[in-house]
């Protein structure tokens, strides 16, 4: 089988491209900076001005620069080949706004979050609401953009300036860990690995990008279950899933598409890359197994001959009872949907596929 990761190059991605030649017969690197995707009937994708092979699965990720390319060529791919981020993760995961809202709708627990439309509603907000506070920029990733305010003051401050700077933003209860948070790293239905990141002191971002320290843990069944579900979610295979550890119980503050493997694999000693290659090969080989199946069925039903038969109608009343016999030459099944065309003098009944 054939396989190709899209990406931005950096070292976990080369790690993953590593473990994937292990599995797949064919692995080709791709970087997205090279790709144009044509976009009219049917759609082409380019890379570096050729049109782009033909694979049995392709990973593709990277920042949100690249989140609106990457969702046209998922769209594009998907229908040819196994891939395991939903088309529309690439919009979602890039945006803190419409990540909240699809966690909000799925009841995924998190921290209350506020989005006001004017200076005069975010104030409103900031008059009811317990310090300190959050303040989160729409796009960002490794912890960028977010910003802590401890008073009225100086939340109406950064209001502000958001303002002039014509940026908006979200406002986001602060849940007091310690500058502590966990990571779970989620491929299919299973957390791989997962680790607890401890900020340095003077930072309330537990990033590892802003110097935080991890810490492999085994996640309660609890914990392990909203990572999977934020994962389902969101439509992705393979993500990391950022969750606050509250007095109120897990909570899920973001998801990420493209989750750096450096830090999760030191602290855990897991080699995350071979689990993510692994669980590529077995679902590419699924979905080509699958397809061949439903083309050999088809190959087999249209060569099997349609044997005519001459007979009276059974009528019930002003319906039709078809014969027995011709029940089991068929093999309908009783729960099974099947396709009536009908007209005048002509009768077809097809099993529906």
């Amino acid at each position: 089988m054939k396989v190709a990761l899209i990406s931005m190059g950096s070292i976990s991605s080369k790690w993953t491209f590593d473990a994937m030649k292990k599995y797949f017969k064919s692995a080709d690197n791709i970087d997205i900076k090279a790709l144009e995707v044509s976009i009219g009937r049917g759609g082409d994708i380019l890379y570096e001005g050729k049109p782009l092979k033909e694979y049995d699965c392709i990973y593709a990720k990277g920042s949100y620069r690249y989140a609106n390319l990457l969702r046209s060529i998922t769209t594009i791919l998907s229908k040819t080949c196994y891939m395991p981020i939903r088309a529309s993760s690439f919009s979602t995961g890039h945006d803190k706004l419409l990540t909240h809202i699809k966690l909000m709708s799925a009841g995924i627990p998190m921290p209350k979050t506020y989005l006001a439309s004017t200076a005069e509603a975010a104030r409103k907000v900031l008059k009811e609401i317990h310090y300190p506070i959050v303040l989160k920029l729409p796009a960002g990733t490794h912890g960028k953009g977010v910003m802590l305010a401890d008073s009225e003051e100086s939340a109406s401050s950064m209001i502000d300036t958001l303002l002039l700077l014509k940026q908006p933003f979200l406002l986001q209860e602060y849940v007091e860990t310690g500058g502590v948070d966990v990571r779970a790293l989620v491929v299919g239905d299973k957390v791989v690995a997962a680790m607890k990141r401890k900020a340095v002191t003077g930072e309330k971002r537990a990033n590892i990008h802003a110097g935080a320290t991890g810490e492999g843990i085994t996640l309660d069944q609890k914990t392990k279950k909203v990572a999977i579900q934020t994962a389902q979610a969101v439509g992705c295979e393979i993500c990391a899933v950022d969750i606050l550890e509250s007095a109120r119980g897990p909570m899920v503050i973001e998801f990420n598409l493209s989750p750096g493997l450096q830090g999760i694999t030191k602290a855990t000693k897991v080699d995350v890359a071979d689990k993510i290659a692994k669980y590529l090969f077995e679902q590419a080989k699924k979905r080509k197994e699958s397809g061949k199946e439903k083309k050999e069925k088809k190959t087999m039903k249209e060569l099997l001959p349609k044997q005519e038969i001459v007979t009276k109608l059974d009528f019930r009343g002003e319906r039709i009872l078809l014969p027995e016999f011709v029940s089991k030459l068929t093999g309908f099944k009783e729960n099974k949907d099947v396709v009536l065309k009908a007209n005048k003098g002509n009768l077809i009944l097809e099993e529906y596929e």
